[in-house]
């Protein structure tokens, strides 16, 4: 069985959100089938980041977007939650 990563790009609050806490939460707030794949950082403008989060799922899980954006959104440090792309990897 494969498994699928949802790269997630999300937008913080404000420019002083602490990136290391946020993926710590983000972490935290995922379900027990699921796991960090990577992150990454993108600049969006005058200071303001976006961080990139790979999340790794298994592809037999359906409902599975819907419920980790959801429980993205409902993290205080996070404003918006875009989906970017999802693919198949091995494993």
């Amino acid at each position: 069985m494969g498994s699928v990563v949802v790269s997630y790009k999300i937008f913080p609050i404000d420019i002083t959100v602490n990136f290391n806490d946020l993926k710590k939460k983000i972490e935290n707030c995922l379900p027990e089938f699921a796991s960090v794949y990577g992150y990454g950082e993108e600049p969006i403008a005058f200071g303001l980041n976006a961080l990139i989060a790979h999340i790794k799922i298994p592809e037999d899980k359906s409902g599975v977007l819907n419920e980790l954006e959801k429980k993205f959104e409902s993290i205080n440090e996070i404003s918006q939650v875009q989906p970017l792309m999802v693919r198949r990897i091995r494993g």
